[in-house]
C-alpha cells in the first residue's frame, strides 16, 4: 500500500497542473497543505506547458494497494 499527495493548481490557460508527493505524512494537515500550496503560487515556484501557475485548485491523497497474483 502506498500513499500520494497530489497538489491540483490551475495554470494561465486554466488548465489543471498536479505536483505529486509520494510517502506523505499522514494524516495530512489541510492547513499546512494550504498553506504551501499558497506559497508555491505566490513565488511562482513552477511553470508548466500552460504557463505559470495562478491558483491552487485542490489537495488529495491517492491510497494505492497492489496485490500480487501467483501465476
Amino acid at each position: 500500500m502506498s500513499k500520494r499527495l497530489e497538489l491540483i493548481f490551475e495554470n494561465e490557460m486554466g488548465a489543471n497542473v498536479t505536483l505529486s508527493l509520494d510517502n506523505p505524512v499522514y494524516p495530512a494537515n489541510p492547513l499546512v497543505i494550504s498553506a504551501a500550496m499558497d506559497s508555491i503560487v505566490a513565488q511562482n515556484t513552477f511553470v508548466s506547458s500552460g504557463g505559470e501557475i495562478v491558483a491552487k485548485k485542490a489537495a488529495r491523497i491517492v491510497d494505492r494497494t497492489v496485490e500480487e497474483m501467483e501465476i
